[in-house]
């Protein structure tokens, strides 16, 4: 994956960014005519938007909205003397607090989705059918694009919480859509892709573990994927070429030029992206009862990979 980002492409994206935000009025302090600014308006929508009867965490507000613990706890603390929100600990750990909307609360995002629709609706309505479905498409892909920009692909040992979070998760989604079922015995053991062994990925948005990916050492110079999974909140996006590639580093950084992988007839979708991203269908190499298709690429080093230290 290339790291260079033209100028060009840079203008227009805070071009884009200037048009947007002042065509919202999000540099307004009366955020869609309400007496609050977008950031207080934007905090009511997020609390508004959690599902658990005693509200959400500030420490997953934090995440989500990618604040800073003060200026969290400020906003939070103008919205409660306002009567909009209640502040209380957790149930179940007096270390959280949870913040829920008032009655007050519940009335204003109301409103503020009302006017937030009629703004939406404002704006197309300046354009014929055709251009609304045109920009309709443009910022869904816009919206997908810039999530999967923001995804971060990580290694963590085998051994960790989240890498075993994940597998949890793609065992359960194989032993699903398998005829035959999925066996958890299947899963490459943590010691195979940790430290000279191999990889393990996990891909992030927003601190949460959406997909991963792992590498193992198959044969000199061999290496080979396992686990390529998304979850399913983040798939669509082109989250799994990015783990692929990640991978495909990773296989470079130990001087292992050919992968090799295999997947299970029912996984049509996976064969796909494996031809698509260079992967060349080839005899069985190793017995694997969930495998009916073989795969096989050699790599071509890119500047600025080299080889691992170890």
């Amino acid at each position: 994956m290339t790291k260079s980002v033209s100028t060009e492409q840079v203008a227009a994206f805070r071009r884009f960014n200037r048009s947007f935000t002042r065509r919202i009025g999000a540099l307004n302090d009366h955020y869609l005519g309400q007496d609050r600014p977008l950031g207080e308006a934007r905090l009511l929508f997020e609390i508004a938007s959690a599902d658990a009867a005693e509200g959400v965490s500030l420490r997953e507000l934090r995440t989500r909205l990618g604040l800073d613990a003060g200026y969290l706890s400020r906003m939070t603390k103008r919205l409660q003397d306002q009567g909009m929100v209640r502040l209380t600990a957790h149930p179940q750990d007096n270390r959280l607090r949870m913040v829920c909307l008032t009655p007050a609360g519940r009335v204003e995002v109301e409103e503020q989705n009302r006017r937030a629709d009629a703004l939406a609706a404002g704006v197309l309505l300046g354009l014929d059918p055709d251009q609304r479905t045109r920009l309709t498409e443009a910022m869904t892909t816009a919206d997908r694009l810039l999530r999967l920009a923001a995804i971060t692909i990580e290694r963590v040992d085998g051994h960790a919480p989240d890498a075993r979070t994940c597998l949890d998760a793609y065992a359960h989604e194989l032993a699903a859509r398998f005829p035959e079922g999925f066996d958890r015995a299947d899963l490459v053991a943590p010691d195979e892709v940790s430290g000279e062994s191999g990889a393990f990925l996990v891909a992030y948005e927003e601190d949460r573990p959406v997909g991963c990916g792992a590498l193992r050492r198959l044969a000199p110079g061999v290496g080979e994927i396992k686990h390529v999974w998304v979850d399913p909140v983040a798939r669509r996006l082109g989250l799994a070429r990015r783990i692929l590639e990640a991978l495909e580093r990773e296989a470079l950084l130990r001087d292992w030029p050919v992968v090799r992988l295999d997947t299970h007839a029912s996984l049509t979708e996976a064969r796909e992206m494996y031809r698509s991203c260079g992967y060349t269908e080839i005899p069985a190499y190793a017995e694997h009862v969930y495998a009916s298709h073989w795969f096989e690429k050699r790599l071509i080093p890119r500047n600025g990979i080299e080889r691992k230290q170890g």
